[in-house]
């Protein structure tokens, strides 16, 4: 439901705008109020005052002039009167004046003055006027029992003239009130939007693209400052969230590619060979060969998925990571021993002799670690030897395996563990690897809270590490006696 809009305020305005409207409304509804009551209010009950005080002092001289025994005695009093009080001081009955005493210019007759009407109508008249330019007072009081009519004739109050200049100077005050303020809200209004102005600058380059550009406000005002480092910092989470977006953007388009071209190699090899299959006059031993051929094809192609799905298993965490304390060198042993004729059969020296050390992880995925580490290094040997060794480093279990294969240059160490990254592409596919494996054993030692390393020179081996908790450091810190299930992080 649309709110209803308020006739003399603008649909939109600057904050400049609303704040020196606000403070007109409301420093000039207080100046106008206060200058109607002075010119209203407060003028009406000093004027009821005097005129209320004339009347008194009217009544009270004509009770006096009352008590007089004759007219020549009631003259004498009113003159006492006029010359004590300086009031103008007129006594007389309903048909004629007895006498008038004190400075009392008229204009006109004295019964048709306007107080004396009213007296003699209703016992009590007023009236306010300028005689001789000056503003003068009168009150007039008919006693009709004894037909006497006292008029009283005041020059305008001292006071009266005190409220006038007090109203002027109220009259001035309130429109540099109004003014200053007018002033005050237009600085207070720079010190806000100065900053808010900035901020919407900066806002829109960043909104336009440019995830560099940093909010800079000149102001003193804490809330301001408060909100510009709230800005920054909330433009650096978005440059370093869409920087990993478009990381993550690249690595996903790299690796669907990577998916795509893994997966096509092998399927058209079996189609290939399928319609040699197919062929009638194919000789027994080449169709022999041809199955052999895609049969392997098929195997690569079943390894690629199960790759994938146990990357996919550790990134979304539908597996899990179980530590236990079991005897490291056990578990070397029987990848060695499963991985000697491999090694035999190339002709290299695998060595995997070590003094037992427990550990504290998940037995069945250092299994895969180790063994994609070794086997590798059997792979990419071609003499001399391959070395698994374990030796206690500090509070951790460090694990190396160690060649002295052909080595990796430099400018592929970085990329190693990435999936789908060969360093001898040709090679690589040709001795049926995935390309997974090493991105697999990272994710499995990132879940342990650990990560691999890598050293190797061109021609001269590689070495390959990472490190284990210590089973008795683990129980230490409350892990041994109960085995607790850890998520991978992928």
């Amino acid at each position: 439901m649309a709110r209803p809009r308020i006739p003399f305020l603008p649909r939109r305005a600057s904050v400049q705008s609303w704040m020196m409207l606000t403070f007109a409304l409301f420093v000039g509804g207080a100046v106008v109020g206060i200058g109607l009551y002075s010119f209203l209010v407060l003028r009406g009950q000093i004027y009821e005052a005097a005129r209320e005080t004339l009347r008194q002092q009217a009544e009270r001289f004509a009770l006096q002039l009352e008590a007089q025994p004759d007219a020549e005695r009631m003259v004498l009093a009113g003159e006492q009167i006029a010359r004590v009080t300086e009031l103008g001081v007129h006594i007389a009955t309903r048909d004629e004046v007895i006498g008038s005493f004190g400075n009392t210019p008229e204009a006109g007759s004295f019964f048709e003055q306007d107080e004396v009407v009213q007296a003699l109508a209703d016992g009590f008249g007023y009236d306010e006027r300028e005689v001789d330019g000056d503003t003068r007072l009168f009150v007039a009081v008919f006693r009709p029992e004894t037909d006497m009519l006292i008029r009283l004739a005041e020059p305008e109050p001292p006071l009266y003239r005190a409220v006038q200049k007090v109203q002027a100077v109220l009259a001035v005050g309130m429109a540099l009130a109004l003014l200053l303020a007018l002033i005050g809200a237009w600085i207070a209004s720079r010190q806000v939007v100065g900053p808010l102005r900035t901020i919407t600058r900066s806002a829109e380059k960043i909104a336009e693209g440019d995830l560099d550009h940093s909010i800079h406000v000149r102001t003193r005002t804490k809330e301001f400052s408060a909100l510009t480092r709230s800005l920054n910092r909330m433009a650096s989470h978005f440059r370093s969230d869409i920087e990993e977006l478009r990381r993550v953007q690249r690595v996903q388009s790299e690796f669907i590619g990577n998916v795509s071209h893994e997966v096509k190699n092998p399927i058209f090899a079996v189609f290939g060979y399928l319609e040699a299959l197919a062929s009638d006059n194919l000789p027994a031993e080449q169709r022999k060969r041809y199955a052999q051929k895609g049969l392997a094809n098929l195997t690569r192609l079943n390894n690629l998925f199960s790759d994938l799905i146990e990357i996919a298993k550790l990134e979304y965490r539908e597996d899990m990571v179980r530590p236990e304390p079991f005897d490291l060198q056990e578990l070397i042993a029987e990848i060695g021993e499963m991985l000697e004729p491999k090694a035999e059969e190339k002709g290299l020296e695998l060595s995997f002799e070590n003094a037992p050390l427990e550990v504290y992880a998940d037995r069945n995925r250092i299994r895969q670690v180790l063994t994609n580490l070794i086997d590798n290094a059997i792979a990419y040997t071609d003499e001399g030897s391959v070395r698994c060794r374990m030796r206690r480093h500090m509070d951790k279990a460090r694990v190396e395996v160690v060649d002295t294969g052909r080595g990796i240059g430099q400018e592929h160490l970085d990329r190693i563990f990435e999936r789908f990254y060969r360093v001898d592409t040709a090679r690589s596919r040709k001795m049926g690897g995935t390309g997974l494996g090493l991105a697999i054993t990272r994710q499995i030692l990132e879940a342990h809270g650990t990560e691999p390393h890598v050293e190797s020179t061109k021609g001269r081996g590689s070495r390959f590490w990472f490190e284990l908790s210590l089973a008795d450091s683990a129980s230490g810190d409350g892990l041994g006696a109960e085995p607790e299930v850890a998520q991978v992080v992928g």
